[in-house]
């Protein structure tokens, strides 16, 4: 397979710092052309300044960092800092950042960077909310053709939700921008919580990248001890899932993940269902599919691919 480009739009997170952690250890499966952050885990100020710091741990302080939307479309920015803890990378201790903001806002870098690749050729990576994506695709609808595929990271069926009974965190904090990116008609591949929750930092997982003995595989254990004591209350689970770098897994690994192509909307009016992923998991409606919704994961093949490549940095 080429190289695929893409673009990482994210609001680190632990989890989100090991999908880019993991996309940069892998340049023979990506090139990352460069990272918008959004607000979400955390406010935008934290998301922009943590996606700087994975960079630099990641001996990586080349790529382009931009700074996104602070706010979603229509409604109120909600964030996690009950899980990922006040500055959204708490566990390890990380200094701040040396390289610079890119100058530009992240909407634009999408919207140009579409532009200037050949049609076709580039992929977009969410593992937050849909906000930049979506304000991409209404301010520039040029664009939409022009994209490969989005791989995100978002939505459940069986498992329903996280954030609320019935809604997943990333599209609960702004349906709207995720009503507008399924709706696009651009192909989609959805990492939902089915898949996520199944790829569990146990003690024996997280002991093996604290094992790699770098500032990596240090960092990367001490972010898992962090966040995982709220997925274990949680859930009563053996370790916290890691949600995230299943999207960039995919892309280096898709025979790891299988699926089904399906009709998933949106929901963005009830106060009961509000954000949920309506998944036509067993085609009951008419609805034309758009969406391959990913249904279970090679659990351990995605940890022996993780802790391979996380040993290159």
């Amino acid at each position: 397979m080429s190289v695929r480009k893409i673009i990482i739009d994210t609001d680190p997170g632990q989890d989100d710092a090991v999908a880019i952690l993991l996309a940069l250890a892998s340049p023979e499966d990506i090139e990352v052309l460069g990272i918008t952050a959004v607000a979400g885990n955390v406010p935008l100020p934290l998301t922009q300044k943590n996606a700087r710091i994975v960079c630099e741990l990641a001996g990586r302080p080349d790529i382009a960092v931009y700074a996104g939307c602070e706010a979603p479309i229509a409604r109120r920015l909600i964030t996690a800092e009950h899980v990922h803890g006040k500055t959204g990378l708490d566990g390890p201790v990380l200094p701040d950042p040396v390289m610079a903001l890119a100058d530009g806002h992240g909407v634009n870098f999408i919207i140009d960077t579409l532009r200037r690749e050949p049609a076709g050729t580039v992929t977009l990576c969410p593992l937050g909310p849909l906000t930049n994506i979506a304000t991409a695709f209404n301010k520039a609808p040029d664009i939409i053709e022009m994209v490969q595929e989005i791989v995100l990271m978002g939505g459940a069926y069986f498992e329903v939700g996280n954030i609320t009974p019935t809604a997943e965190f990333n599209i609960y904090v702004d349906p709207e921008a995720a009503k507008i990116v399924f709706g696009s008609g651009v192909p989609i591949t959805v990492m939902p919580l089915d898949v996520t929750h199944k790829v569990l930092v146990t003690k024996e997982r997280n002991d093996a990248f604290r094992a790699l003995g770098t500032p990596v595989g240090i960092a990367v254990a001490e972010m898992t001890d962090f966040f995982e004591r709220f997925d274990k209350e949680k859930y009563g689970s053996l370790g916290a899932p890691l949600h995230d770098p299943c999207v960039i897994a995919y892309l280096i690994r898709p025979e790891l993940f299988t699926g089904r192509h399906i009709n998933v909307e949106v929901e963005t009016a009830s106060e009961l269902t509000l954000g949920m992923t309506v998944a036509d998991w067993w085609r009951v409606t008419d609805r034309a599919p758009n969406a391959m919704f990913m249904g279970d994961v090679d659990a351990q093949g995605f940890f022996d691919l993780l802790t391979e490549r996380l040993a290159r940095l």
